[in-house]
């Protein structure tokens, strides 16, 4: 299991805003693929953000696969409920937190909007199967799930990742990650200080 919070490393979720708004510009289609999303929270900020910088016409087009190894088999229901405790949503920008949440019947308790919960969409998933969960992806993102595997393990999976994507797609990774050298050549780096690249078309 990743662990994560909402709205976590926010410099590279700009980032991601910033270069993959103009990349998926009047595509009929968006899918993103969260590899590693825990109980949630990473791609329900992403589809919050998302919301606010596509516009409601092209946001009616986004998709994101959250995807877990969920050894505790209780990941989907936070997922598919997107029901949280008051503590878990703190860091939460006040302006987020006011559109996209509800309190809940119980005590403390938030729910985030269908809107937003409409365009998440889990299921259980290992990456060392290396065996994606679709292609033609527009961004994927793999955050504190990367160093948890071996050297060799590293490389396959974000190769899965490379094949995954659309052609120019974006790969992100947690900042305390570096691209394997062996797999350089596949991914140009978008940033300087982040774990954001592009991927290069091989022949």
């Amino acid at each position: 299991m990743a662990f994560t919070y909402f709205f976590r490393d926010m410099h590279t979720l700009e980032l991601i805003i910033k270069h993959v708004v103009p990349y998926i510009a009047g595509r009929s289609k968006v899918r993103v693929w969260d590899a590693g999303c825990a109980m949630g929270p990473e791609p329900y900020s992403l589809a919050m953000m998302f919301a606010e910088n596509l516009g409601h016409f092209a946001f009616r087009n986004f998709h994101i696969d959250a995807t877990d190894l969920d050894a505790s088999n209780q990941f989907g229901k936070s997922i598919f409920e997107g029901v949280y405790k008051e503590d878990a949503l703190r860091r939460i920008p006040r302006d987020y937190f006011k559109k996209y949440f509800q309190p809940d019947g119980m005590s403390g308790c938030f729910k985030i909007n269908e809107l937003i919960r409409s365009k998440v969409f889990y299921q259980r998933h290992d990456l060392l199967s290396l065996q994606p969960v679709g292609y033609g992806f527009s961004l994927v993102l793999c955050k504190n799930v990367l160093l948890h595997f071996q050297s060799s393990e590293r490389i396959e999976v974000i190769k899965m990742f490379h094949g995954a994507l659309a052609p120019g797609g974006y790969f992100a990774m947690e900042q305390t990650q570096k691209m394997p050298q062996e797999i350089e050549h596949l991914f140009e780096q978008v940033a300087p200080d982040a774990q954001l690249f592009r991927k290069v078309e091989t022949v």
